[in-house]
């Protein structure tokens, strides 16, 4: 079973699909949960180097929560100008609030990226306001679990559309009308898909065909200077997981223990990875799609699962919350954070 993240550009069931959307892990931080408490750390801890992307403006769908909320703050911790999209604004603009506090720059933009000619409009106005776009995190997605036989073509479409065809949209215009005369980056969102998605199927095709387009893309824009890829999260500890309540909660609190990592994901672990293919330092990488999923696909009838200690940590992110029902589950053994690279 796959979970599933609080979506901006899915109101018709509230939830995004951060491919595999969920994490179970010690957060190894000694700091409040409350994003505002005063004790916590004030600035995102990237393995970056400070200013990498001072005077680029970068373009994070889906930013006013979980993965895209912790993108936008390291972009912006690295000195992007970062525009922030999604369905509803006063989520956008709750994060951007934070961005400014910390010191970042930010700016909102709310249109649904379904909607052919909202993309236009709005990816025009950024052009207008900001000039060149140097980035594109299409992070914005949405789905909901169900068998294959009980999926109407409405919803079927309906994921489809957000997972697939808005990213695709947003790529279009970005380049159109930024990136075909000035160069740039994408990453794309995609998920841990490769054995199929049971229980997500309509999700598992759109991400798949977004892996697919990401090669075609990279392929195409290669002469433009632009470089195109895409990263594929597993099971990520983000704040959609307490949308799913006590029932739940079982289930969740196990999942560390399917993973050849002995942990799930943290936020800043995928965003680490799409600001590295946004950077400089990926200059050499496109059409790629990058897993970042503790070995979740590795699984093998013949081997059992080995045991001991989950892999060490990386948890950059100062703003980081941990979700209500992992705050509940027995702590797993400490492990010290991964260093700096």
């Amino acid at each position: 079973m796959r979970m599933i993240d609080v979506n901006v550009n899915r109101p018709y069931i509230g939830l995004q699909f951060h491919p595999l959307g969920f994490a179970l892990a010690d957060r190894n931080r000694a700091m409040s949960s409350s994003p505002s408490d005063s004790s916590a750390a004030r600035h995102y801890d990237s393995v970056l180097r400070p200013g990498l992307f001072r005077g680029q403006v970068h373009v994070v769908t889906g930013g006013g929560s979980g993965i895209g909320r912790c993108v936008a703050h390291e972009l912006a911790s690295l000195g992007a100008t970062v525009v922030l999209t999604g369905r509803t604004a006063e989520k956008l603009e709750r994060v951007a609030a934070e961005i400014r506090e910390d010191g970042g720059q930010a700016d909102t933009a709310a249109f649904d990226i379904r909607d052919d000619e909202a993309v236009k409009a709005s990816v025009a106005a950024m052009v207008a306001k900001h000039g060149v776009l140097h980035g594109l995190v299409n992070n914005a997605g949405g789905q909901f679990p169900s068998p294959l036989e009980a999926i109407s073509k409405r919803g079927f479409d309906a994921v489809v559309n957000n997972n697939l065809t808005g990213g695709f949209l947003m790529m279009r215009e970005v380049y159109l009308q930024s990136m075909q005369k000035h160069g740039g980056a994408v990453v794309n969102m995609t998920a841990d898909m490769w054995n199929g998605m049971p229980g997500m199927g309509h999700s598992g095709a759109a991400r798949a065909g977004m892996a697919n387009l990401t090669k075609t893309a990279a392929f195409e824009w290669a002469g433009s200077r632009v470089r195109v890829n895409a990263v594929a999260p597993g099971w990520i500890a983000s704040s959609g997981m307490d949308a799913y309540g006590p029932a739940m909660a079982g289930i969740i609190h196990g999942l560390k223990d399917k993973l050849p990592a002995r942990r799930m994901g943290l936020e800043a672990e995928v965003s680490a990875a799409i600001c590295f293919l946004l950077s400089p330092g990926a200059s050499f990488i496109t059409g790629v799609t990058l897993q970042i999923d503790g070995g979740a696909p590795l699984h093998s009838a013949s081997w059992p699962m080995m045991g001991g200690q989950p892999a060490p940590t990386f948890d950059g992110f100062h703003r980081a919350t941990t979700p209500l029902v992992l705050q509940d589950a027995t702590p797993t053994p400490s492990v010290p954070p991964a260093g700096k690279a």
